[in-house]
Parts: C-alpha cells; sequence; structure tokens
C-alpha cells in the first residue's frame, strides 16, 4: 500500500483568528478560503510541505448533528479537549519564541519529558491544543 496523510482537520469558531494563527504565528500558507462569514473551510499547510494540510472547519456544520452534539461540541473546544495536532520542528526554542511572540497561548513551555522528547504547547484562537515537538 502507498498511503499518506493528506489533510487533518481541525474546528475553528473565528475563521479570521484561525487564519491569523496558523498564517501568521505559524508561517503556513493559505491553500483555499471557501465559504463565507463563520460557515469557512480553509486550507493551511507548510509552504515546504504542499501534500500536507490542515483543513479549519466550522465544527458542528454536519446537518446530521444534533442541537446537543453541536453544545457538546461547543463546550469541550471552549475546554481545549475537542481537537489537537502535533507539529514537528528543528529548532524547537526558535520556533516557540515565534509563536510566543504572536500572543498565542501558551500552554507548556519548551520542556524535556521523561519518555525522551522536548516539546512545547499552544491553543489556537478556538483552543485546540498544538503541540510542537523537536526533532533531532
Amino acid at each position: 500500500m502507498d498511503i499518506t496523510i493528506h489533510t487533518s482537520v481541525l474546528p475553528h469558531v473565528d475563521p479570521d483568528a484561525s487564519l491569523a494563527f496558523y498564517r501568521d504565528a505559524l508561517g503556513f500558507e493559505v491553500r483555499s478560503d471557501v465559504g463565507q462569514g463563520q460557515m469557512r473551510w480553509i486550507t493551511v499547510g507548510p509552504v515546504d510541505q504542499p501534500g500536507t494540510s490542515i483543513l479549519l472547519a466550522p465544527p458542528a456544520a454536519d446537518p446530521g448533528i444534533t442541537e446537543d452534539e453541536r453544545r457538546t461540541i461547543t463546550e469541550m473546544m471552549a475546554k481545549g479537549t475537542y481537537g489537537w495536532i502535533l507539529l514537528a520542528t528543528k529548532d524547537l526554542d526558535d520556533t516557540f519564541a515565534k509563536v510566543q511572540a504572536a500572543d498565542a497561548e501558551v500552554v507548556q513551555e519548551p520542556t524535556e519529558q521523561p519518555y525522551g522528547i522536548r516539546d512545547s504547547a499552544f491553543r489556537d484562537p478556538a483552543g485546540n491544543l498544538i503541540r510542537i515537538q523537536e526533532v533531532r
């Protein structure tokens, strides 16, 4: 089999704030921006990795989701327990400084973990946890 990761999905509550975070704080390029208002699907990704993307999507746009489910999703997003992604960089300190300078919410400063990796964590504007680990 020849399978690659093409796109991962994270929810957004404010498409403009999410776009600014992924574009300006993380340096991702915008690949598409479809829809209008709060109902926008924005695809972003690393400039040098055209085959890998993150789709920022309205969290409860599916018409099959009930109002109770929408409420649960909204509550989980507010707590930061609904979506997350793990990114990697060769220079964690530099990346951390750039993301922090963009006023991202810091969850964890660069830390050497007991399981052998060094990482940090932020929250994006929707509350999604963004962990960034250093690759050696």
